[in-house]
């Protein structure tokens, strides 16, 4: 779990100067509005309260304060799926995530029996990578349970979440590889270290294509 970085002008910005920073100001607010044509009325996608993304899981609506509303894949391209692990339960995360004043939350949590909750749409960026650039580009989903705790990652969890990877990955033309499917702790600039030494990529990277062969 992280908090989104915010752009701005940064330090190496001001040290090359006033002019350079302010045109680099000019370009991403360019940027940002080039991205937003979408909130412009009659043009963005109808939305219903708690409809999912992925079929099966239930809705539980994380707190408006840790997810940014966007239109994905249309304004930012989705190429990532982000394995985290809560360092918790699954009742913690989703308390966590629909605490405001938490700055952070993921698209899904799996629980170890299998359940998924999904509490962010897939087209809004959630704030869990700390990172904004993999935010915008990836889908974040959450596991309970402990990074030193290899019991706690039981066969149900990694067969539910290997399917909910699989329909990601379908839906947006993913590559199902570790480059493209990756772990909290391998995001540039994050200190987290889940999903842990303990967590199989292996056998759950072959749980993956294995249940990608079979979506339709």
């Amino acid at each position: 779990m992280g908090t989104e970085k915010k752009r701005g002008v940064g330090r190496r910005a001001v040290l090359l100067g006033g002019g350079v920073a302010v045109l680099g100001t000019a370009a991403l607010a360019r940027d940002e509005l080039a991205r937003a044509w979408w909130r412009l009325p009659g043009t963005e996608k109808a939305r219903v309260e708690g409809e999912l993304d992925h079929k099966g899981a239930a809705w539980t609506a994380a707190s408006r304060a840790n997810w940014r509303r966007a239109d994905r894949p249309e304004d930012f391209t989705i190429d990532r799926v982000v394995i985290h692990v809560v360092q918790g339960s699954y009742a913690t995360a989703l308390k966590v995530f629909r605490n405001p004043r938490h700055g952070a939350a993921t698209h899904y949590v799996v629980r170890k029996d299998g359940q998924v909750a999904q509490m962010i749409r897939e087209l809004d960026v959630a704030f869990h990578a700390g990172n904004r650039d993999m935010n915008e580009r990836s889908v974040g989903i959450e596991h309970e349970g402990f990074v030193d705790r290899p019991q706690d990652f039981t066969p149900a969890m990694y067969a539910s979440s290997a399917r909910l990877t699989a329909g990601i990955c379908a839906r947006y033309g993913i590559p199902v590889d570790r480059k493209h499917i990756i772990g909290h702790v391998e995001v540039p600039g994050t200190d987290h270290t889940d999903p842990g030494p303990h967590w199989n990529w292996d056998g759950y990277m072959k749980l993956v294509r294995e249940a990608s062969r079979k979506v339709t």
